[in-house]
């Protein structure tokens, strides 16, 4: 038999009103105190409340004390030695893992004839235990609430048992008003408050009651409370599925209900509070009816249908609770307890949108923290950049994957595919930044990385033009001109990008293509002088800052103008290189997307970019005043792809080679960190130490992507030209961009597919099973179906066909995969893969030059290499720049357990 309770329950039930849940007069004890949850919330609950709590307990930790601002709590091995010690105590607060929470209730019963409430705190007890503990209470006259709860709270005793309601400072949210909370969810129960509050609603009793199997202290004990409890006017309850609970519960007061939890009605194990899974009939639509029906109304309540009666309203979203309320309350007569204070409008303390551009509604801005969080944010500003954890970068990246069903690959994200539809220069500029420049943005690129393509003069141009007489190939000839272009050779230009760094690093600016107001740091920059400026005028230096600034606005570049007249200088070319390169990757650090490293090694990387691109022309193509014919300055106004196009071809290109050319460009950029030329980059960077970024060489790790290249990985796309060049050169084709060619690629096809076939018969008779295949057909992805294609290839082709681009070559590849099929050759349709159109396209750009015998075969050979090394430089400085600063010293060896010795 259970003891007589305050009501006719049938069990027993010792709270008559809600003032008595959490009150001045209860002193409270708490197992486990010093357990990592207890120890933290405990202090909040002792201070908030006045000091209520008078001991703990923790076997083993007699003597010892938990330290709050009221004052040391005491600690005892047990409660009978708490209560020897004098200390007394109406209830209890348990801790304890679920396996002891059962015997931790007995022993406070035991114990405690006093004892009127306990609280457990603790998840998933068992449905065994709790029975237990129920009849141990019920029998004992105590009251239950919980488990896995976060106890009970009065905003108007200013007293919190058991945990964290209201958080770590409850004043914040236990405001006193006239609403009473119970909730399933203890989060949501502080959440319900604060949202209350900014409707002008203040809370009484706020009750967690926890949503394991068993709920001790339910909504049936709590609306009677709430009917005799006069400072409630109103409740709010949040429901989850399962249980019987609210059923039937009738209140004397306004009830806002809030069911929640449609999404669990088909689950077969619990995902969070273990007893919210429904049963028969007890899902969150069966509650949402049990009160449609109690209320009287015929839906649910959304601004947009504020359905509501003088009993309640029913909610599915915690955010309409406070409006729902103030509705039924003006029915009722009712007035707000305060002000509204605040609303429930998005007010982020941070805010970046990464570079898209938004519409007004929701391009949402940041506001003011509050303290202490303000000055934690404002310190952070403090740190410029992105901040990335070092880990091992062995076959690993940040900055390119690839997809392995599709095979294509992505830099920052950007499918190669996308990539190839930006110009060469934007890719160059991304593969650091991380963001595409805007128009005027690629256009002073252009400016500063065509100021060095001409290397008239330069040790570089002649350490090339020494590898490329003694018979080395295309990479081995850039490696020879990398090799010079070392960190001196840049320093003046990085100096100048760590001033200005250092100029502007604590601004908020945040877009230096827009207008910002740079005067008061002219004056304050003059510690920067020597970095910035030059004693005379360069005239060079001159025409490109003109130039960069003839196409588009940059605070670097006007401050710079300024300092100069301000400080009675020139501007250094190093300072103008700087300028460029901060306009170009400073939303990107603002944004956290790069490092402080990466911007001022920029100006290093742009060197190389230029070189790399210049010594690819012939020493007799760089003059003193020109490059590839054309006059130095008329260059800067050149896109780098038409430069590189130039240096390659050494002639200038039409708008549709300039298209197709960037588009090859893009293709090549990356096949992900596990290709030779990225292992290549890397394991340059690795060596080097990138956990202090200033030993990465950048030359020395692009020459690891050098020495990664070679005839089988770059130079492979010449086969397809020679190919292509053997089963053209007997026809009478003029030009492989005129759809009318005359040729008749149909039988061309098929006479080779028949001759391959023939072939390939004779050979295997002979036991020869190296035969020569045929390049460019087939992929060990894109295999086994009637018809295969390689989706890459595919988008290319589609691509040329919408820009009215054609190509004799591709075409013919198309008319051979299945005229291969028709002869038998193969069991299906094989893709042309994308190997095939890189080299279609370069070979349409030079056949008109070969068919005149102005070109040979070895300068086809050579530019099919060049090409890809132009293409390939972009993903591999995306990978070194990546590396330095998220590798780890020598992280890309292999383990020598890893390694085979071959005998």
């Amino acid at each position: 038999m259970h003891k007589e309770g305050v009501a006719d329950f049938p069990y027993y039930v010792g709270i008559n009103s809600l003032s008595e849940l959490a009150s001045k007069e209860d002193k409270v004890v708490v197992f486990n105190i010093l357990g990592k949850e207890s120890s933290a919330v405990t202090p909040v609950s002792h201070e908030y409340s006045g000091g209520n709590v008078v001991f703990g307990t923790g076997p083993g930790k007699s003597g010892k004390f938990l330290p709050t601002k009221k004052g040391k709590i005491p600690v005892y091995n047990s409660i009978k030695e708490g209560m020897a010690a004098g200390h007394e105590f109406n209830t209890a607060v348990v801790y304890l893992p679920p396996s002891g929470v059962k015997d931790g209730v007995a022993e406070a019963v035991r114990q405690n004839p006093k004892l009127k409430k306990v609280i457990v705190l603790t998840e998933k007890v068992s449905v065994k235990d709790s029975r237990i503990m129920r009849a141990i209470c019920q029998t004992n006259g105590v009251d239950l609430f919980g488990g896995n709860c976060l106890g009970v709270a009065d905003s108007w005793n200013h007293v919190r048992i058991g945990g964290a309601l209201g958080g770590s400072h409850p004043d914040e949210s236990l405001i006193k008003g006239s609403v009473a909370i119970f909730s399933n969810s203890g989060n949501f129960t502080t959440t319900i408050a604060v949202y209350l509050a900014t409707a002008g609603w203040g809370t009484t009793t706020s009750v967690s009651s926890g949503k394991d199997v068993y709920i001790h202290y339910g909504p049936q004990e709590f609306i009677y409370a709430l009917n005799n409890d006069d400072r409630s006017q109103a409740a709010v309850l949040y429901c989850e599925p399962g249980g019987y609970y609210e059923q039937g519960i009738e209140s004397e007061k306004p009830i806002i209900a809030c069911v929640v939890g449609r999404w669990k009605a088909k689950l077969t194990k619990s995902c969070g509070h273990a007893g919210s899974l429904s049963g028969s009939g007890d899902d969150a639509v069966a509650k949402e009816n049990w009160f449609k029906d109690y209320f009287g109304v015929k839906d649910i309540y959304t601004p947009q249908n504020p359905v509501c009666s003088k009993k309640g309203a029913l909610v599915t979203n915690i955010a309409d609770i406070p409006e729902a309320l103030t509705k039924v309350m003006e029915l009722n007569g009712k007035k707000l307890d305060f002000e509204p204070r605040g609303d429930l409008s998005l007010k982020c303390w941070f805010g970046s949108n990464n570079g898209v551009a938004l519409p007004k509604e929701l391009d949402i801005q940041p506001v003011k923290a509050i303290e202490p969080y303000r000055g934690q944010i404002e310190a952070l500003k403090q740190q410029v950049g992105a901040q990335i954890n070092r880990e091992t970068m062995k076959d690993a990246s940040g900055a390119s994957k690839m997809d392995p069903k599709t095979q294509v690959s992505q830099i920052h994200n950007v499918s190669i595919l996308d990539a190839s539809n930006q110009l060469f220069e934007e890719n160059l500029v991304f593969a650091l930044t991380h963001s595409y420049p805007s128009a005027s943005g690629t256009a002073m690129a252009n400016a500063v990385l065509n100021a060095y393509v001409n290397q008239h003069g330069q040790p570089s141009l002649a350490a090339a033009t020494a590898s490329r007489e003694a018979g080395n190939s295309p990479n081995t000839v850039q490696v020879a001109a990398v090799s010079i272009i070392g960190k001196k050779k840049a320093q003046k230009a990085m100096d100048a990008a760590e001033a200005l760094l250092d100029v502007f690093k604590l601004t908020d600016m945040n877009d230096p293509e827009k207008d910002f107001d740079h005067q008061s740091l002219v004056k304050g920059a003059a510690a920067h002088k020597d970095a910035l400026l030059d004693a005379a005028a360069d005239a060079g230096a001159a025409k490109v800052m003109d130039t960069c600034q003839s196409k588009g606005k940059s605070v670097f570049l006007d401050f710079l103008s300024d300092f100069a007249a301000e400080h009675k200088g020139h501007v250094s070319m190093g300072a103008v290189v700087a300028a460029v390169w901060a306009t170009l990757a400073w939303p990107s650090l603002r944004s956290k997307k790069i490092t402080k490293t990466t911007l001022v090694r920029l100006p290093w990387y742009g060197l190389i970019y230029s070189t790399m691109v210049g010594i690819a022309a012939p020493e007799d193509q760089h003059g003193a005043d020109k490059f590839c014919g054309v006059k130095n300055d008329d260059l800067l106004g050149y896109s780098f792809t038409r430069t590189a196009f130039l240096a390659l071809m050494g002639r200038d290109a039409t708008e549709g080679e300039l298209f197709e050319f960037q588009v090859l460009l893009g293709l090549i950029i990356t096949n992900g960190p596990g290709t030779i030329s990225a292992q290549g980059a890397k394991g340059a960077v690795s060596a080097d130490g990138p956990e202090q970024p200033d030993h990465v060489q950048i030359n020395k790790s692009l020459i690891g992507y050098l020495t990664h290249t070679g005839f089988a990985h770059g130079g492979n796309g010449y086969e397809a030209a020679a190919f292509l060049i053997d089963q053209f050169k007997d026809s009478d084709l003029k030009d492989p961009a005129d759809i009318k060619h005359g040729v008749d690629l149909e039988k061309s096809a098929m006479d080779y597919a028949k001759w391959y076939s023939n072939y390939k018969k004779e050979q295997k008779g002979l036991g020869n099973l190296e035969y020569a295949k045929i390049p460019c057909v087939n992929h060990p992805i894109f295999k086994g179906k009637d018809v295969n294609l390689d989706p890459r290839e595919e988008y290319v082709s589609k691509l040329f066909k919408d820009k009215g681009l054609y190509n004799v070559f591709l075409d013919f590849y198309h008319h051979l995969v299945e005229s291969l099929f028709k002869a038998k050759v193969t069991k299906n349709v094989y893709c042309v893969n994308i190997d095939a159109v890189i080299a279609v396209i370069l070979l349409k750009m030079m056949w008109s030059d070969y068919r005149k015998g102005a070109i040979k075969e070895e300068n086809i050979e050579w530019a099919s290499f060049m090409a890809f090394l132009f293409g390939r430089m972009i993903g591999c400085a995306g990978e070194i720049d990546d590396h330095t600063n998220r590798g780890k010293n020598m992280d890309t060896r292999t383990p020598a357990s890893k390694c085979a010795y071959v005998g």
